[in-house]
């Protein structure tokens, strides 16, 4: 069987490049435009990202987590506060992701802080789950500890699931949370004929008043 070579691997983007006029004053306004637009096409999962943090060893880490919502301030996602990630970015809260719409030929790259979102919001958000990724929460409070097998994990659903009947209320776990990405910079990637990319970067000016520098960069 012959393998697939990766190196031959190439795509052709076509499409009118990313104008420096066209962009927002504001990068989380120009996030906007570009999620309702990956949104509108029906690209599957747009709010899938590629989340990096930096263990406590200094070790980098990435893994896909979904977005659950974003504003002017940044993204917010959610996770169990004491799996890996979640250790990972209490001893270190700073994080990137990345939003890879390659379908689209753009990619979206956010670098900053992470804080945690306050009890409300967390269980406004649990609340508004299905009941079964509720009970999984519960579930899954070892998330990310070694586990004897599938059956382990079958066991401890079943067991959450007959705690709470069916229209019960179930409380969100103290440990299940979520994060805000502050960004920083961002980054916004839209492919080119001959891999002559158009790439933006919106830089935070120091002074606090959430103003931005944009600058082109060499593809």
């Amino acid at each position: 069987m012959e393998h697939p070579n990766p190196a031959g691997l190439r795509r052709t983007y076509h499409g009118h490049p990313l104008r420096r006029s066209a962009l927002a004053a504001h990068p989380m306004s120009q996030f906007h435009l570009w999620f309702e637009e990956a949104y509108d096409i029906g690209l599957p999962e747009p709010n899938a990202m590629v989340l990096a943090s930096v263990e406590p060893s200094g070790l980098p880490r990435g893994r896909t987590v979904l977005m659950k919502g974003y504003d002017g301030t940044g993204i917010r996602f959610f996770t169990n506060y004491t799996s890996r990630k979640g250790r990972a970015l209490e001893a270190d809260p700073r994080a990137c992701v990345v939003f890879p719409w390659h379908p689209i030929r753009r990619q979206v790259l956010m670098a900053g802080r992470v804080e945690r979102l306050d009890e409300e919001e967390n269980d406004r958000y649990f609340a508004s789950r299905p009941r079964g990724s509720r009970i999984g929460a519960w579930a899954s409070e070892r998330q990310s500890a070694p586990v004897a097998g599938r059956a382990e994990l079958e066991e401890l659903y079943e067991g959450f699931d007959g705690v709470w009947e069916p229209g019960r209320e179930i409380p969100r776990p103290d440990y299940w949370g979520g994060f805000r990405l502050v960004p920083e910079e961002v980054e916004f990637w839209q492919g080119g004929a001959d891999r002559m990319h158009d790439r933006f970067r919106y830089l935070r000016d120091p002074d606090g008043d959430d103003s931005w520098t944009i600058e082109r960069l060499a593809p």
